[in-house]
């Protein structure tokens, strides 16, 4: 009887595991992989398996390897991928800098209104036929396909897709005449970019240990302010020979069309090199088992573990556990901040009394502290345990109080540099939603689950973006007081919601680790428990030697 097999016997009555489901590797329905494997419910314990004997024949020495190489690989790709997408949403306060809203006569909240990029990262599919995919396995009730589409097909390739067709998106935007063909474009923007930031945690969760998740993910968003740098230099440029040219290209229209051309080069680049450990061809068939043997100790299986099933018991279980609703509310709350300053940010600073070429140039310092305050968060979560939510805490206590100070203060320019210094401080709020996003990868496992919990996360993403831009009203500029002040109210409940979810974490903690001291079981056998769990896509709340990272 194989390892697989005999879990069933290792879980306690009342938790009751789930029997994997094996089926005929030679079915037609069985999906081929990157390399002409086929995948099916069998190969999918049949690897998992294999990882797990296989975990204790690599050297330490062997695992460092493969995790430098991956990191040498595989992050520089992300952190460029991951900053495109922030730059191409967040460029459009820029192009505003530059004359956009007049050169396409918009009016009133017309401009407000382009954060409908938000609203299509929420927009469902319609209904999805049971047997237009796989009758056996996914649901046919209505879904969010992205999420469909990055669990049952080759992840990278699906990313990689998405992100040459929002290029196009981008690119397109440098022709543009109205404000009817803006919306339609910002509109299918959204469409395309939706999956990047789940995909990418998807990817995380795939590659690296759960001790390991914070640091990574922070390395890829810290993008959002190190590739905004050069991208703001670049945008910079454009601007002042957009300048000296009166007649010419519009500055808005060269900045649009140079953010849809460094789409297109990184989707032609990724498209070789972006996916999963069982779908990039640069690893070995070696490195390809000792990669699957390093994530086992996650107890969340491989990143094949649950791919060709959908499973609605994990999708009522995602609606019983606090922590989807702690994710929900973490987010909505930080991106009422990120959704106010993506499209309102430049235009707030410009109040301050400064011009636009200041506004650009003075933001840079900004990025420089951003980029700094991730690598003191991910090095210091890599290094000590349990410090994750202690910094969303922090970075979520900063903007409450830069904003707070910055609504305070005379309209004045005399106090433009004291509220340049308060802005500053708002900087660290990315922390709080990029940290959480990584606890998703760490602390769900159940494919399903993880899918479930990341989509209603989103959800909350893209609601709490549609807010905090219609917060910023109109009749309130240049200064935006009301919604500056809503923005640090948000914040000052983002550090109150942390507090009581690292509660709950620490609580759920202390009764599985009484649990497992009253089974007198080593820690070996412990994590030997957790990780044949793990394979057989059980989830977090039922797995009873899963720990949760903090």
């Amino acid at each position: 009887m194989s390892r697989i097999e005999r879990v069933d016997s290792l879980v306690p009555v009342p938790l009751q595991a789930p029997a994997p489901e094996y089926v005929d590797e030679k079915k037609p329905d069985a999906e081929s992989g990157s390399d002409g494997v086929v995948v099916t419910e069998v190969t999918e314990a049949k690897i998992a398996e294999e990882a797990m004997l296989a975990e204790g024949e690599f050297t330490e020495a062997e695992y460092n390897k493969l995790k430098r190489k991956v990191d040498f690989i595989l992050l520089p790709l992300m952190w460029w991928c991951y900053g495109i997408q922030q730059t191409d949403k967040t460029g459009l306060g820029t192009m505003n800098l530059y004359g956009l809203q007049a050169s396409t006569d918009m009016v009133g909240n017309q401009y407000s209104l382009l954060t409908v990029v938000f609203c299509t990262w929420i927009v469902p599919s319609a209904p999805w036929s049971a047997s237009t995919l796989e009758p056996r396995n996914l649901p046919d009730a209505t879904q969010f396909p992205s999420n469909i589409i990055l669990q049952r097909f080759n992840m990278g390739k699906c990313l990689t897709i998405y992100m040459f067709l929002w290029g196009i998106v981008v690119l397109s935007q440098a022709f543009l005449k109205n404000w009817s063909q803006f919306m339609a474009m910002r509109f299918l923007q959204g469409m395309f970019e939706c999956t990047i930031s789940p995909g990418f945690n998807l990817l995380i969760a795939n590659w690296y240990t759960t001790r390991e998740h914070s640091s990574r993910s922070l390395v890829f968003t810290s993008a959002n302010a190190g590739w905004g740098v050069v991208v703001d230099l670049t945008m910079y440029g454009i601007a002042r020979a957009a300048a000296k040219n009166p007649g010419g290209f519009e500055a808005w229209r060269g900045i649009a069309a140079f953010l849809g051309g460094q789409t297109l080069l990184a989707a032609a680049i990724a498209w070789f090199m972006l996916g999963t450990p069982n779908e990039v061809r640069w690893l070995s068939k070696r490195e390809k088992l000792m990669a699957n043997a390093r994530v086992m100790s996650n107890h969340a299986g491989t990143d094949l573990t649950g791919r060709k099933t959908w499973k609605w018991e994990q999708v009522k279980e995602a609606f019983s556990d606090p922590v989807l609703y702690f994710q929900f509310v973490n987010a909505f709350l930080s991106c009422v901040v990120n959704g106010a300053l993506t499209t309102f940010g430049t235009v707030v600073n410009q109040s301050f009394g400064f011009s636009e070429s200041q506004v650009i140039l003075y933001g840079i310092p900004r990025n420089v502290v951003s980029v700094l305050w991730f690598v003191v968060v991910g090095y210091t979560s890599l290094k000590v345990k349990n410090v994750r939510m202690y910094f969303m805490m922090l970075s979520a206590l900063f903007p409450f109080i830069g904003l707070l100070g910055i609504a305070l203060l005379p309209s004045s320019t005399a106090y433009k540099w004291d509220k340049w210094g308060l802005y500053l401080m708002a900087v660290t709020f990315v922390i709080p939603m990029f940290s959480a996003w990584a606890l998703i990868s760490s602390n769900t496992a159940g494919r399903t689950k993880r899918s479930v919990i990341s989509s209603t996360t989103f959800i909350a993403y893209c609601t709490g973006n549609i807010a905090g831009s219609q917060v910023m009203k109109a009749k309130d500029a240049p200064h935006y007081i009301p919604g500056t002040i809503t923005m640090a109210v948000c914040m000052a409940a983002e550090v109150l919601t942390i507090m009581v979810w690292k509660f709950w974490l620490v609580y759920k903690n202390k009764q599985r680790a009484q649990a497992i001291a009253a089974e007198g079981l080593s820690p070996e056998e412990v994590d030997r428990k957790g990780q044949e769990l793990g394979a057989l896509d059980v989830t977090a709340l039922k797995n009873p030697y899963f720990m949760y990272a903090m």
